[in-house]
């Protein structure tokens, strides 16, 4: 496995590729829903590159970003263990140079639910996003439901950008409880972990989004949004200072 730590490694390393290129972009602390978008890389192309990189850009509190959980050689023991081909791990100047003063707006899902409680959030990921593929130029790049509104925006992206890149949607990992696998999990307690649960059992089992409020209300939750769009229900909700998203297709409850 090849470690790459600026963008000149990067190039290096892209000049030595003769067939296709998945890109995995995660911002680390790994886990098993990462190793899902792996395995979908690994059997559709000939190399695998998986982006670690904390993007300040796309936090919209400061505290969020300072607390992220972060851990180089657990990440780089995990993504070994899996196969991959490279990890590309930028600092923050190799992605937004001095003096860079450049942000993707966009008109759409800014508007609604993410885009809503966290202002200025898919500006970020739209901007990184698109830098992390015109430098790495990948033929797909992977991205999992669980964010499944983030996986529409990197489709509008795509494609309003004209990329060369066929974006994969690969299904949410979820633990034996049902809880959705995401590396804020790890700031949860024993007890809030399995509290944490019940998200996905609201949304699978209550009929409507006010019914689903309620119960997550009613069991401690603080609620920044249970919204349903183009036959998906979402939600958003506190347990102490995690704040925790999922999804459900309805068809799929």
């Amino acid at each position: 496995m090849k470690l790459l730590r600026n963008n000149d490694d990067l190039a290096v390393y892209l000049s030595s590729l003769s067939g296709a290129m998945g890109l995995v972009p995660t911002m680390g602390y790994l886990h098993p829903g990462h190793g899902a978008l792996l395995k979908a890389a690994r059997a559709q192309n000939q190399a695998v590159l998986m982006t670690i990189f904390v993007n300040p850009t796309q936090f919209n509190e400061a505290d969020d970003f300072q607390s992220y959980p972060r851990d180089e050689a657990r990440d780089l023991a995990m993504v070994e263990s899996l196969g991959v081909d490279a990890v590309w791990m930028p600092e923050v100047d190799a992605i937004y140079p001095p003096g860079d003063t450049f942000c993707l707006h966009e008109k759409n899902h800014n508007t609604r639910m993410e885009g809503i409680h966290r202002p200025g959030h898919f500006y970020g990921v739209a901007t990184v996003v698109l830098k992390l593929c015109l430098l790495a130029k990948p033929q797909r790049i992977y991205m999992g439901e669980k964010d499944y509104q983030q996986l529409q925006l990197v489709r509008d992206l795509v494609a309003s950008f004209f990329l060369p890149i066929e974006v994969i949607e690969v299904p949410t990992q979820r633990e034996v409880s049902g809880l959705a696998m995401s590396s804020r999990n790890v700031r949860l307690t024993k007890k809030q972990r399995k509290q944490a649960a019940k998200i996905y059992q609201a949304l699978c089992e209550q009929p409507n989004v006010n019914a689903t409020r309620q119960v997550l209300n009613d069991l401690g939750f603080r609620v920044d949004y249970v919204e349903e769009y183009q036959g998906r229900r979402y939600v958003a909700a506190w347990l102490g200072r995690v704040r925790l998203i999922d999804n459900v297709a309805l068809d799929r409850r």
